[in-house]
């Protein structure tokens, strides 16, 4: 699409809802479950339809949108590196007031660590998911709000903070999109240009929420809530029956609803203070969930990365443009760099995205001609307009190889005794690609112990779809013709982004 935009917008903001299904939004085309707001906001948006993700899941993914480096080759989950800095860090020095509003529990943990700390102030919204909040259960619950629901099949800090929720508006979600609002409604019009992140958990899982959204999808379904989606992959183990994942999946679909409400009140707010003449709004994610479509496939397992989990919506405001679509391949790194082309932002550190500016402006398409996405230790996966090819790694998945000086990852707190491993004297001095700054670089062999999400093993061999022909990914065409060409264009894409030499090794393409 073309458009006549305004100049360079003076503020922006980001709004991330995690987990958010594209194809379940009305804006996408989707019909289960209501989201007027998110449709609203389409009304005036540009919306991408050829939008990936790049580093998975949580933490890589915020890791793409502040310091706009792919690091799920590098390295599974983890904080800022040493040699990079998160983009605050540069808009601080420019003047920008930046402002964090969040209830993500991983901003706040070991593996989270160094995000939060150069925005100009944050607020954090205790009590979702894994947050430990409350060392024991409220005596004065009830059962409501926060409604009867069928334990976690592990321990979680939820099952104690949910009955401190005594009223709609104490749930993390609608808290963290109303102080959102209230610091839009508050500050906005105070500072000369601001960076507002509103990176709300909502609809990740739990998916917990209390009436009318409750059963507002299943209102059938008698006894305790099913609030924990099953991580199972496709062929093994999964929901107890048929009703049971249509409960889980209605209760996405409330939380879904329920977020979609209260992010009306970031729009009110935006409207309130006539902000959108100057202001870019991005509506974005890190990634989507399984919730049985894909042959029995719940959360986000060990499988390749499908188009539920990958194709994941993009939509931006942009002072004076009409609302469209835009086609062209997008990735999470390219909203850094459209946030550095906006404040005038060069980053220190070697970053891979394209800045979507031109593309917003209308003077230019995408110059983006691929995308890579993968989790670190699992299958990486090539994307352009035609193909999408997912390379698996050769038998026993080695050599892998992790680079990292914040030697840290995503805590499971029911089981304290698994971390990562300590580097060892195995370990080398290597350095980052554009960086003059050593890192240490740990390789680990068959039988150690190795970060959470690679150790998810269940590989299906390589995948090659056709995504003229087969957007919903449903004939894997990796015929030896088909893959031998898929395989040269991730060999070359590997290579222009100077991965390591052991990922081409594991993914045997040397």
């Amino acid at each position: 699409m073309t458009n006549e935009a305004t100049g360079t917008p003076r503020n922006v903001v980001v709004i991330l809802l995690d987990s958010l299904n594209r194809h379940l939004l009305e804006s996408y085309g989707g019909t289960e479950f209501a989201t007027p707001n998110l449709k609203r906001f389409a009304a005036r948006a540009q919306r991408f339809t050829n939008h990936h993700t790049g580093s998975l899941p949580c933490m890589p993914a915020r890791h793409d949108v502040l310091c706009g480096a792919l690091d799920f080759l590098w390295r599974p989950w983890g904080s800022v590196e040493i040699w990079e800095d998160a983009i605050t860090f540069d808009l601080r020095k420019k003047g920008v007031v930046t402002q964090l509003v969040t209830d993500h529990p991983h901003l706040f943990e070991a593996g989270g660590e160094n995000y939060h700390t150069d925005f100009s102030a944050w607020a954090y919204v205790r009590g979702h998911e894994d947050d430990p909040w409350k060392t024991r259960l409220d005596p004065s619950w009830f059962g409501s709000p926060a409604l009867p629901a069928m334990a976690s099949p592990m321990e979680r800090y939820y099952e104690t903070s949910r009955t401190y929720f005594k009223s709609v508006e104490d749930f993390p979600g609608p808290q963290t999109m109303t102080a959102a609002a209230d610091w839009l409604r508050d500050n906005a019009t105070q500072h000369e240009r601001f960076f507002l992140f509103i990176d709300e958990f909502d609809p990740h899982e739990p998916f917990d929420t209390p009436e009318p959204w409750a059963s507002m999808y299943d209102p059938t379904w008698e006894g305790p809530k099913v609030i924990w989606p099953p991580y199972t992959p496709a062929g093994g183990p999964s929901v107890p029956d048929v009703r049971t994942g249509q409960q889980i999946r209605a209760n996405y679909g409330s939380k879904l609803t329920m977020i979609d409400h209260y992010f009306g009140r970031v729009l009110d707010a935006l409207d309130a203070n006539n902000l959108w003449d100057n202001t870019a709004v991005v509506v974005m994610t890190d990634h989507g969930h399984y919730l049985g479509e894909r042959g029995g496939i719940w959360g986000k397992p060990g499988v390749p990365i499908y188009s539920e989990m990958g194709h994941i919506p993009l939509m931006i405001a942009w002072p004076g443009a009409k609302a469209g679509d835009q086609d062209g391949l997008t990735t999470t790194v390219d909203v850094h760099a459209t946030l550095c082309d906006i404040f005038d932002v060069t980053p220190s550190h070697r970053t891979h995205g394209y800045s979507l500016v031109p593309v917003l402006s209308g003077v230019a398409q995408s110059g983006r001609h691929h995308v890579l996405t993968g989790i670190w230790g699992r299958e990486v996966v090539y994307i352009d307009d035609q193909r999408k090819y997912v390379r698996a790694p050769v038998e026993g998945n080695r050599p892998l190889e992790m680079y990292s000086n914040r030697w840290s990852t995503m805590p499971i707190h029911a089981y304290p005794g698994l971390r990562l491993p300590r580097p060892d004297r195995r370990a080398s001095l290597a350095y980052m690609p554009g960086s003059d700054i050593p890192v240490i670089r740990q390789p680990f062999a068959a039988g150690d112990n190795v970060p959470f999400w690679a150790n998810m093993s269940n590989f299906h061999g390589d995948h090659y779809f056709n995504r003229v022909d087969d957007p919903l990914e449903e004939n894997n065409r990796a015929s030896n013709d088909e893959r031998e060409t898929g395989r040269a264009a991730l060999r070359e894409a590997l290579r222009e982004i100077d991965a390591p030499l052991a990922q081409l090794e594991r993914l045997d393409l040397l």
